[in-house]
């Protein structure tokens, strides 16, 4: 009962769930030693999870994908370069606190979704394929390109690693992910068999990152600084972010001579940021403290882009399929 009607409000579980451990981290946060504890299980949680993307990431995928370089770099100009230069206005607006300009910023340097890109690409009648690929690569040079934009346009210029960058992001990162992509060829048939269970480590993994951040967030007075005025002003500021990107994907998709399936590819691949990879990212990225206020937009966004794509998708999905029984 409850699943359906959140089903018809387009809202994810997850998200609800996300909600929920915020809320348990403001009434109960993180203290002393089992803060200690906490940061260290949370950055095995890190390395976990981008091991199982490492193990998760098919080869023979990258070598189909490289055939569709043109619509893959298109995806990217609208993931690394369209979302940043609208981050970066966001950021200038006077109105909006310091820490969660930083969080919009931050959500705009993020790779695109895995799950939910090919769910509605696949929804909507697009090109499976080429969203898996797409979307892989996007999650691949995140690794890389969403620190060095960071260092570039919030902690080079404000400070806020929590230690040496390059260490923490081979160590933390690079390092597992690799070891995982390596090892697929005799791990890759455990991480199939088990992909329920292991993506409910991955979802855990996050939860985990979060609860930890927002404890130390609340700690240093994080809802002292954020009023629902600024949560409001971070959901239309998201709205107008992804109605600009989406815009923009379907102003291109057709003097790029893309197929309508490759289209669809471009408007959900190019539209989205991961919160899976966002969380753990933050968390690495950013001094303690910082976090709550970082990855609260994320969080928003999220779910204004679940809920949107959901309606478009199965939109465009019903137009085809009347357009094919014609």
């Amino acid at each position: 009962m409850i699943g359906r009607a959140l089903a018809r409000l387009n809202l994810d579980p997850y998200v609800l769930a996300l909600m929920a451990t915020v809320v348990l981290a403001s009434v109960l946060p993180a203290q002393g030693v089992w803060a200690t504890v906490a940061d260290r299980i949370t950055d095995l949680a890190i390395a976990l999870l981008f091991f199982l993307h490492g193990a998760r990431l098919s080869r023979q995928a990258v070598i189909d994908g490289a055939r569709a370089w043109k619509l893959h770099l298109s995806v990217a100009g609208l993931t690394y370069l369209l979302f940043p230069l609208l981050g970066l206005a966001i950021q200038a607006l006077p109105f909006l606190p310091t820490p969660l300009a930083r969080g919009m910023l931050f959500l705009s340097l993020l790779p695109s979704t895995v799950q939910s890109s090919i769910a509605f690409t696949s929804m909507a009648g697009g090109n499976v394929a080429a969203a898996v690929c797409s979307a892989s690569f996007s999650n691949l040079a995140g690794i890389v390109l969403t620190p060095l934009l960071t260092a570039l346009f919030i902690t080079g210029r404000s400070g806020g690693f929590s230690s040496d960058p390059v260490i923490t992001i081979a160590t933390q990162l690079l390092l597992p992910f690799l070891a995982g992509h390596l090892l697929r060829p005799w791990i890759a048939g455990f991480v199939a068999r088990h992909k329920r269970v292991l993506g409910y480590t991955d979802k855990s993994s996050i939860l985990l990152v979060v609860y930890t951040a927002f404890s130390a967030a609340v700690l240093g007075g994080l809802w002292s600084r954020v009023t629902w005025g600024d949560i409001a002003e971070i959901g239309a500021l998201s709205l107008a972010m992804l109605a600009v990107v989406m815009s923009a994907a379907q102003a291109i998709g057709r003097p790029m001579a893309f197929a309508r399936e490759d289209r669809v590819v471009l408007l959900f691949c190019g539209s989205k940021k991961s919160l899976a990879t966002g969380v753990p990212l933050a968390g690495v990225l950013f001094a303690p403290d910082q976090v709550g206020a970082i990855v609260l937009p994320l969080m928003i966004f999220h779910q204004i882009q679940l809920m949107v794509c959901a309606v478009i998708a199965r939109r465009m999905g019903e137009k085809r399929a009347d357009a094919g029984a014609r």
